[in-house]
């Protein structure tokens, strides 16, 4: 008799963003005239650069000749693509990563669910509370988390770190056992970020217990600070406790073109053996690659041009996050992120739950954000705006809402 594997029966309902589209969805349907404006899922809004464009039609008129056209991928990707990132992403920042030990992939998101396969179910995960919920999810669905605890809202077998504005929403040092500590900086959703002394903290945290921080720089393109570091592995022994994900989907604009990488060092060993074969393993038995197309996009991005345009992408985004972050201020609303992040983290106003504040934008007001309370239970009280639609949206959504809640 086949069994299914229970552990998905353990997720409250579904896939956050799910949730927000079907609501999204019945109220358009109700109110077609009603023009919505979307700054809740994080995804861009303008249109691949020409340096990018330009390498996407070389590399499919390559695919088109027999002698220059490319099959399946080499399993860690091209090396052209591995040597770029290596030398732009970390050598230049003074990071000793080698070609080898990045993994080309379509995407962090990917890699964030999937990194945990090479852990033992035995060992105990931390989180960020609030979080993405990818973390939690994937390790929810592999039998990790323990039961669901559902007025809490909490897994019984997940380390939650409280990330509060007392400490401006970043999170403190585990006091429990911990073996994989998932971070984020700039963090989603709360926009935190963290400098490079703070950084350090974790890296010496995880190296004296023997730890693994998975690390999440999805977003490290938009920090404006001196100070706050864009790798873990600009600090020191990271490279013996950290794993890093990055996308190309907030830089680049590879939201629907699906691109990113992680790096495992081949210094990072535990219980004897090389993280960086496992995951090697892993990547080659599952994984056919990104294709050639993509992988050249990605290079692009590298070069003088691209790196040029990625600037004005990132720049476009976070005049939107400075315009939501200071209208919102001027309107009472007590609001943090927005300056080395491209996510707006503001506190619900007149004791508002996180859901009772999103349904009176989306019914009131025609603007759908992201309840802070989907993730996860100190982000209660809380709604994330993202600055990653059109300028002239962003200017619409703030000034609708501004007017709504100053009558």
């Amino acid at each position: 008799m086949v069994k299914i594997n229970d552990n998905y029966e353990k997720l409250p309902g579904s896939y956050l963003f799910s949730d927000i589209a079907k609501k999204v969805s019945a109220y358009q349907e109700a109110n077609p005239d009603q023009k919505i404006i979307r700054l809740g899922i994080g995804d861009v809004t303008q249109p691949l650069t020409d340096s990018v464009i330009s390498a996407l039609h070389s590399a499919v008129d390559e695919m088109g000749q027999a002698k220059t056209f490319h099959g399946y991928a080499p399993d860690l990707g091209y090396e052209f693509l591995r040597t770029a990132i290596a030398k732009h992403d970390y050598e230049e920042r003074g990071c000793d990563i080698a070609a080898d030990e990045i993994f080309v992939s379509d995407g962090a998101k990917s890699d964030s669910a999937n990194i945990q396969e090479i852990f033992s179910l035995d060992n105990v995960i931390a989180v960020c509370d609030p979080v993405y919920p990818v973390y939690v999810d994937s390790n929810v669905m592999a039998g990790r988390a323990g039961d669901y605890d559902e007025e809490r809202g909490l897994f019984d077998r997940i380390v939650y770190m409280p990330c509060d504005a007392e400490h401006g929403f970043a999170p403190q040092l585990p006091k429990q056992e911990a073996d994989l500590i998932y971070l984020c900086f700039p963090n989603n959703p709360t926009g935190a970020v963290i400098n490079k002394e703070e950084l350090q903290k974790w890296v010496d945290y995880a190296n004296e217990h023997s730890s693994i921080i998975i690390y999440d720089a999805a977003y490290e393109a938009y920090i404006r600070t001196d100070g706050i570091p864009h790798s873990i592995y600009e600090c020191k022994g990271a490279r013996t406790c950290a794993i890093e994900l990055h996308s190309f989907s907030k830089n680049a604009g590879f939201t629907g073109v699906r691109l990113g990488y992680t790096v495992v060092p081949k210094d990072l060993v535990r219980d004897g053996v090389a993280l960086h074969k496992l995951w090697a393993r892993r990547h080659s038995t599952k994984y056919n690659g990104a294709p050639y197309i993509i992988q050249r996009a990605g290079e692009a991005v590298y070069s003088e041009a691209g790196q040029r345009e990625v600037k004005q992408l990132v720049d476009y985004y976070m005049k939107n996050a400075a315009y939501i972050l200071k209208g919102l201020k001027e309107a009472g609303f007590t609001v943090s992120g927005g300056v080395d992040a491209p996510y707006i983290w503001l506190k619900t106003p007149d004791q508002m739950t996180s859901w009772e504040f999103f349904d009176e934008l989306l019914e009131k007001v025609g603007v759908v954000g992201t309840p802070g309370s989907g993730f996860g239970p100190h982000g209660e009280g809380y709604f994330r705006l993202t600055a990653f639609g059109s300028y002239e949206n962003t200017v619409e959504a703030v000034d609708r809402i501004t007017k709504h809640f100053q009558k």
